[in-house]
């Protein structure tokens, strides 16, 4: 994206696999939730999860040691110009599909044609992108971009899926279904029971084994996901050996993984990856497509009264750190530096909807001392809750026309409902009537896709190149989209902005003020409430599975680990 590929044009295999690993057993992974389809890139239904990863492939193949570097996959080389004014994939004429046929040119302009206006969300915002889409001579396909300095824009084509045409009905595309799909990608759809379990099973096949981008990788003659209704019994499989691995999130099951007799028998490997990635943004969203969110006053407030010292201590043995900005961890997080000339001049045309303190670096949550009753917080959140028109009456906050303030939070496990409770205790305590409702998985993903919900518990990932997934999350026009990731329904002309710049940016110092100045749009505009994060990848795995030699920037990826010979 920014300078130099980092590895040369002939190398051999990434830098962080064994590209002697063993190839055969089987590996085991829990999922929360259900599934009812097979396809993974429309917008109805929920999709089993590994479809896009093992069964389809793109155009190229990402280096997960570098922010964003793609290497040839179907792909074996690319040609454009200096502006990325256009793209050239010349195909690889060794790939096939799964079935033996090849893939063609046609087959990137159906998947081009069928996603871009039928796709996700963020594949119809990054696909649409393309002003001209022609089949060139020597089995190759030429993109032309709107002239609009999207300088991401051939990289998102590069890892768009690629669909065969003849197994597909462009009528029923949106459709979803539970047939077994046909991808080019190393491993089948084996067996599936619809809602609790698939199978993929590795192709003796697969045309791109021998590729430099995928040596060492891809190991398990076998990959099963098996779902779970809630956390709690994904840990306990995991405990009783019906999973193979598990990343975990939560420091009292860490500790409590730590102590498995397992664990001290040398059976379960309990360990921690650095990572070299942002953090992300995992916090409370607040729909400000509703009342009373849609003031800002009742967000900070509510923003005031969250206690993490003494959430942190008492559901999580002191083992988070509190999230400040959305790209923390990193140097694109804005927090804790003013502004430099590169931001500022960025942000000037927006001045009034940046925060002074933001713009000079020294805003922070605010900090409770830990005893659970948060005096000082509490009493600015009701000053400003008086600001904006609420007074207590009778035990109840209500508005001047007498309406109580009033809200769900709608939870998707039970994990986020024991937060959720623990921070409505304290709303409840100055008469904010709020609500706690867990449903299940489907109707969650349903409320979510229609932002049918006051507030929810959501996260959002980060690289150190974000792009044009951040339209899809922070656009103004992503807002009214059925599931988009723009949850808070954010409609801000400063973000719009430096969403632009960053897509733009042509030097990595533009890029990275852009970025630390899209971080001060967002923390201004009070969209969320932030909640917290683990410094480490905590990871635990049964023995019989070997990691790669090293962790990536993204930390441990089980798909360079294998299975021990037996």
């Amino acid at each position: 994206m920014h300078g130099a590929p980092a590895l040369p044009a002939d190398f051999s295999y990434l830098p962080y696999v064994n590209p002697d690993a063993p190839k055969g057993g089987r590996i085991v992974l829990g999922q929360h939730g259900s599934f009812d389809s097979l396809t993974p890139f429309i917008v109805r239904g929920v999709a089993a999860a590994g479809l896009r990863d093992y069964v389809y492939e793109s155009l190229l193949g990402r280096s997960l040691d570098e922010p964003f570097s793609l290497y040839g996959l179907i792909a074996k080389s690319i040609e454009t110009d200096r502006d990325r004014s256009y793209i050239v994939f010349n195909i690889d004429p060794r790939a096939r599909f799964s079935d033996g046929q090849p893939v063609t040119p046609e087959d990137v302009l159906f998947s081009w044609e069928q996603l871009k206006d039928k796709g996700l969300p963020f594949m119809r915002a990054h696909y649409r992108t393309v002003s001209k889409a022609t089949i060139q001579p020597g089995n190759a396909v030429r993109f032309d971009f709107e002239g609009h300095g999207n300088r991401e824009a051939p990289l998102l084509l590069g890892l768009m899926p690629i669909l065969p045409k003849h197994r597909f009905d462009a009528e029923t595309f949106e459709q979803t279904s539970l047939e077994v799909p046909i991808g080019s990608g190393p491993y089948i759809v084996g067996s599936v029971e619809a809602g609790r379990s698939i199978t993929y099973r590795r192709n003796p096949e697969w045309w791109g084994r021998d590729l430099p981008i995928n040596r060492g990788r891809f190991n398990f003659d076998e990959v099963r996901f098996d779902y779970y209704r809630d956390a709690t019994a994904l840990f306990e499989a995991f405990k009783s050996g019906q999973i193979s691995l598990r990343p975990e999130e939560d420091p009292a099951r860490w500790a409590e993984g730590r102590a498995l007799p397992a664990v001290a028998e040398g059976r379960v490997k309990i360990t921690e990856f650095d990572v070299g990635v942002p953090a992300g943004m995992a916090a409370f969203a607040f729909n400000t497509r509703r009342w009373p969110f849609n003031d800002a006053r009742v967000r900070q407030a509510l923003i005031q009264m969250f206690d993490f010292e003494w959430i942190n201590s008492n559901l999580y043995h002191g083992g988070f750190t509190r999230t400040q900005s959305y790209f923390e961890r990193s140097a694109l997080a804005s927090t804790g530096r003013p502004a430099d000339a590169r931001e500022r001049a960025l942000l000037a045309p927006f001045a009034g909807l940046i925060k002074p303190d933001v713009l000079e670096g020294t805003w922070r949550l605010p900090v409770s001392d830990g005893s659970g009753h948060n005096r000082e917080n509490l009493s600015r959140g009701i000053a400003l809750l008086k600001e904006a028109g609420f007074s207590l009456q009778k035990g109840r906050m209500q508005a001047a026309e007498g309406r109580p303030l009033s809200f769900e939070i709608l939870a998707a496990t039970r994990a986020q409902e024991r937060l959720m409770l623990s921070f409505t205790n304290t709303l409840k305590r100055i008469g904010i009537d709020v609500r706690v409702r867990q449903v299940d998985s489907s109707q969650y993903q349903e409320r979510l896709r229609t932002f049918d919900f006051d507030m929810i518990q959501a996260q959002w990932s980060a690289s150190l190149s974000p792009g044009n997934e951040q339209v899809n999350r922070w656009g103004s026009a992503a807002a009214d989209i059925e599931r988009s990731l723009n949850y808070p329904g954010v409609k801000n002309s400063a973000v719009d902005a430096m969403i632009e710049a960053l897509l733009k940016a042509e030097e990595r110092e533009d890029f990275e003020a852009a970025v630390r100045a899209l971080d001060r749009a967002l923390i201004s505009g009070d969209y969320v409430i932030p909640l917290f994060h683990a410094r480490r990848q905590w990871v635990g795995y049964w023995s019989y599975l070997e990691p790669a030699p090293r962790p990536t920037l993204f930390g441990f990826n089980v798909d360079t680990w294998w299975h021990k010979p037996q």
